[in-house]
């Protein structure tokens, strides 16, 4: 691969989509709480002083839902009604129903072993080695602004920051060597007293100072900050939001194929969640093995049934003398790995999470945050034994 320049982007709590995303695990979350055994599949859809969830669940109990919502909100930071989208004001409305008995036949099977996914459908799990959370650095670096402008906001630091913000971060690339960072947007939200030039000083200043460590920002890097000049009416106020429009921020940032499906506000039982978690298990630690720089696995299911349709693997060309068809031949017969639904849930308590919530997932990507279990590396000495390495 010759030079060029890959750019992802990353998204606050405070984008529209980003919210409902937020609201959609806040119900799992608290459906699970009640009842681990639930299903649920809840779509959130937000604009100007609204909020409607639909979608279907099936539980022995449920939560107040209008209740959950509001706490999210709250907690990102929509506090002022005159933004026309605050916490204690907007309109609620539930459409959620019970789930579809014809999915649920072919999902509750008594014995673990035998529970069939959720849905059809194909997943991928990516993982590289050029940062050291086995994340490409452009979707990496742009979630790192991101959660540093969140701490920032939360804290008063800036106190003209409001909840609403976007990154971007274009990457310099020799082959596969990172060279350095050629471009960097920030959109973000502001209180509107503020001058542009104010905002671009302290914002530049800002990512400067939060990327210093990749040694990747010189002075020919080139900023974008609020390249419109104004940027105060945002969140659900400015454009409306939707569960699962931001699948690429959620994953890879583009460096890596997307079965379409998202995440948030799915139970376990829908692979479209559970066995993208388990392929970046996979992926991330054979990298970590050092069977190869790069690696992406695609894993497909269908409908009821419990064994993955197929499986594919590709090194890219990064492969360190162990080739795609040998390692594929591991992680499908090895016994080291299980592609079953009701193994994935059992292997990372996805029922009954421990120490995290899903609604946590929702912001800086579901991946290369060592808070989740399916970022663990505890495969990473049976692999290299079991290929020789």
């Amino acid at each position: 691969m010759a030079y060029h320049i890959f750019t992802s982007e990353s998204v606050s709590e405070g984008h529209p989509d980003k919210v409902a995303d937020q609201i959609s695990d806040g119900i799992l979350d608290a459906v699970l709480a009640l009842d681990s055994e639930a299903h649920v599949a809840a779509e959130t859809f937000v604009g100007p002083d609204f909020v409607a969830n639909l979608g279907e669940l099936s539980a022995t109990s449920l939560p107040d839902l209008e209740q959950v919502a509001r706490e999210v909100v709250r907690d990102i930071g929509y506090n002022r009604p005159e933004e026309r989208f605050c916490w204690n004001t907007f309109q609620y409305l539930n459409r959620l129903q019970q789930q579809s008995p014809d999915i649920a036949q072919g999902v509750n099977r008594g014995a673990i072993e035998e529970q069939g996914a959720g849905d059809q459908g194909m997943m991928f799990g990516y993982a590289t080695n050029e940062t050291p959370n086995y994340m490409p650095a452009p979707v990496a670096y742009s979630h790192l602004l991101i959660e540093k402008l969140t701490e920032c906001r939360h804290a008063g630091k800036i106190a003209w920051l409001r909840p609403d913000a976007k990154s971007q971060v274009s990457v310099v690339y020799d082959g596969n060597r990172i060279v350095r960072i050629a471009d960097i947007v920030i959109s973000h939200q502001t209180e509107s007293s503020v001058e542009i030039g104010e905002i671009r000083r302290v914002l530049e200043a800002f990512a400067r100072e939060a990327l210093a460590d990749t040694g990747l920002v010189d002075a020919q890097t080139r900023f974008h900050i609020n390249p419109t000049g104004r940027f105060v009416i945002g969140g659900p106020a400015g454009d409306s939001g939707l569960t699962g429009r931001k699948i690429i921020v959620d994953t890879y940032g583009g460096a890596s194929g997307h079965g379409g499906g998202c995440f948030s506000g799915k139970d376990p039982s829908k692979v479209d969640r559970s066995a993208a978690y388990y392929s970046r298990y996979v992926a991330k630690n054979l990298v970590a093995a050092g069977v190869a720089d790069r690696c992406e696995l695609q894993v497909s299911y269908a409908i009821g049934e419990a064994k993955p349709v197929s499986l594919y693997l590709s090194f890219f060309g990064t492969g360190h003398g162990v080739s795609e068809e040998k390692a594929t031949e591991l992680i499908r017969d090895g016994g080291l790995f299980d592609f079953r639904p009701g193994m994935i849930i059992e292997a990372f308590s996805l029922k009954k999470p421990q120490g995290w919530r899903y609604r946590q997932t929702t912001n800086g990507g579901h991946f290369g945050r060592g808070l989740f279990p399916w970022e663990k590396l505890d495969k990473v000495d049976a692999i290299r034994s079991a290929l020789g390495l």
